[in-house]
């Protein structure tokens, strides 16, 4: 078996396993951060088995691009990845990861730019309900008072970043359940959470055939509210955070036998009740460290008949 497919078998073994064993494990829920990581780790991994099956199988291919990628190498290790050598198979091969890889920019670059787009409109519509006052000029973190009759608290990103805020939530949410609330929309903005789930949407949407995109996607939306969740029940206890989360979702429908929108706010509500303890620090060190080598081991394989030839 050729080095590119045996980097891309690698990453279809990656892209099945690995979201089948994060969903038979039992620490994701409570450690949040963590398995953020994680997933951002595999699929980080299954882009690397693409990109460097794609520079080899065009390397072995077209010696214009061999000489450059192997130009500081010895002797021995170019004739071990023989670059030029290969036909028909290893150029269809380079054209399809590129082609793939155009894709997936483009893709990732029409989620930013329509975000972008909707902030812009969302911030015109913020001047004109919440106009700033002569003389005032905006902070690095601007609270937008908008009158509504619907309870909400978002984070609005961008320069600067602005949390707005509606008067239904001011009169529903008072004290510590208010600065919960916030807190954990700083939470979001601290971790920049928009832009794993601006990345995680383009590979979703841009791949819709490929299971482990949909999964990272939902799985983002998911962790980074628990994470965001956890930022604010550190500060001000689950109990208010849990309490917090009820009173502004409470004409939502989320709650009852047959929730309409917003299914995951009864299962963060039980969860911060019926929190577990955090996993030791030395059993979260040891998993961030394994998630870690995740990317590592394509990079490992593709030097492999580099390290032989030198060892040799």
């Amino acid at each position: 078996m050729t080095l590119p497919a045996a980097l891309l078998l690698l990453g279809a073994v990656v892209a099945i396993a690995a979201p089948r064993l994060l969903a038979r494990v039992d620490w994701t829920d409570r450690e949040p951060v963590i398995a953020l990581w994680a997933w951002q780790c595999v699929v980080a991994a299954v882009l690397l088995c693409c990109a460097l099956s794609m520079t080899l199988s065009a390397a072995a291919a077209w010696h214009e691009v061999g000489g450059p990628v192997f130009a500081t190498a010895p002797r021995a290790v170019v004739e071990a990845y023989a670059p030029g050598s290969a036909g028909g198979a290893a150029a269809a091969t380079a054209t399809a990861l590129a082609c793939g890889g155009l894709w997936t920019a483009a893709t990732w670059a029409r989620e930013v730019l329509g975000a972008r787009a909707r902030r812009r409109l969302r911030r015109a519509e913020l001047r004109d309900l919440a106009p700033l006052l002569p003389g005032e000029v905006p902070g690095p973190e601007r609270l937008v008072v908008v009158e509504s009759e619907r309870a909400d608290v978002s984070w609005l990103p961008g320069a600067p970043p602005q949390l707005v805020v509606t008067t239904a939530a001011l009169r529903r949410l008072e004290g510590p359940r208010l600065d919960a609330v916030l807190a954990h929309e700083h939470g979001h903005a601290r971790a920049r959470h928009d832009w794993l789930l601006h990345c995680s949407a383009a590979l979703a949407e841009g791949f819709p055939q490929v299971p482990v995109f949909a999964a990272f996607r939902d799985e983002m939306h998911r962790l980074v509210e628990l994470a965001a969740d956890d930022v604010a029940s550190r500060r001000f206890g689950r109990l208010t955070t849990a309490r917090a989360l009820v009173e502004l979702n409470r004409d939502r429908g989320v709650f009852g036998p047959c929730p309409s929108t917003g299914a995951q706010v009864p299962q963060r509500v039980r969860r911060l009740l019926t929190a577990q303890d955090r996993l030791s620090s030395g059993r979260r060190l040891r998993l961030t460290a394994a998630a870690s080598l995740i990317p590592v081991v394509p990079v490992l394989v593709a030097l492999v008949p580099g390290l032989r030839a030198l060892s040799g």
